[in-house]
């Protein structure tokens, strides 16, 4: 129900990915009756993959997280998790109010031994593929203890998605190790004792675009600006140059011979493409979608959520955490 699109395009991504693949089964928590009136109008879908559960209330983007804890006991994002908790579905997408997502995720699902603090993190195009960017805004105010933790994290997630020996580096304004503050500082030295984790040192921002490491660490106040500065980056400089293609009759021609080139990399840089941000160190996959996401991105957001189940990501992680914490 949540998402400046609401169950109208969650439905239509929902739909799509059945027809994508074939063994996915979805469960859309929310409105029934609404919900069922969204589905009726697509034809063909395969209903014994597709089932509806009602919930009374609904979470909205402006309540804050302690109302959505003890004031709505039956909205559909807590139901939803319910679901998870319960074993009725083995993953959790949702495009709503991210802090009532994140508080609710802690009390239904609970933290992984070892993690005081879930952390968002989310895959960001860069020169030599994709880096895992994380905190995206979970935690605004994080120790050196915390960005440890979300360092292990991080890298047991790019292994999970192909990477041999994820380089993993902290996020900071140089590479000298004089520079940072306290809490970079710290967070160095302990990942740099961190047995078996491949810690690469400081890396600035434009070396995160170079490809310079497979998962950069930061607190959730920086990864967020970064993360969002980064999408509306790709957004103007895509617009620019469309516009400066359709400027004269020169520019008009040399824009029909450029523009296959130009979509697509308009389509790799796409943030749909890449949307869901997972919240790493729940007992449980809880994807988050950008709440600007449209079909396309809410589509992203499930397959990011089927590639953790496959690669069975919250046990691993615990694995991983026994080892290093």
């Amino acid at each position: 129900m949540g998402g400046d699109f609401g169950p109208r395009s969650i439905v239509q991504a929902s739909i799509a990915c059945l027809l994508a693949t074939p063994s996915l089964h979805l469960t859309l928590v929310g409105h029934a009756p609404l919900i069922e009136e969204l589905i009726a109008r697509h034809s063909g879908v395969d209903r014994s993959r597709l089932s509806v559960v009602h919930a009374s209330e609904v979470i909205t983007m402006d309540d804050r997280p302690s109302l959505a804890l003890r004031g709505k006991p039956d909205s559909s994002m807590r139901v939803a998790l319910r679901l998870l908790a319960e074993g009725s579905a083995q993953a959790c997408v949702s495009a709503g109010n991210t802090g009532a997502l994140m508080a609710l995720s802690r009390f239904v699902l609970k933290t992984l031994p070892g993690i005081d603090r879930p952390a968002m993190v989310a895959a960001i195009p860069t020169q030599q593929g994709y880096c895992q960017l994380l905190d995206l805004g979970a935690n605004v105010d994080c120790s050196a203890e915390h960005l440890y933790q979300f360092a292990v994290m991080g890298g047991v997630a790019a292994e999970a998605l192909g990477v041999v020996r994820p380089k993993v580096a902290l996020l900071n304004v140089g590479t000298e190790d004089i520079k940072g503050n306290q809490q970079v500082k710290l967070a160095a030295s302990l990942l740099q004792a961190a047995p078996g984790l491949n810690y690469t040192g400081f890396i600035e921002g434009d070396g995160l675009y170079r490809g310079e490491a497979d998962v950069v660490v930061c607190d959730g106040f920086v990864g967020n600006i970064l993360l969002k500065s980064s999408e509306g980056l790709a957004t103007m400089i895509g617009d620019r140059i469309e516009t400066l293609f359709r400027q004269g009759v020169m520019s008009r021609a040399v824009g029909v011979l450029a523009m296959p080139l130009l979509k697509r990399l308009r389509a790799d840089l796409a943030p749909a493409r890449h949307n869901g941000a997972s919240f790493l160190g729940l007992q449980g996959i809880v994807v988050k979608s950008h709440g600007s996401a449209g079909v396309q991105g809410f589509q992203s957001a499930i397959q990011r959520a089927l590639i953790e189940i496959q690669e069975n990501l919250p046990e691993r992680l615990h694995g991983r955490l026994e080892e290093l914490l």
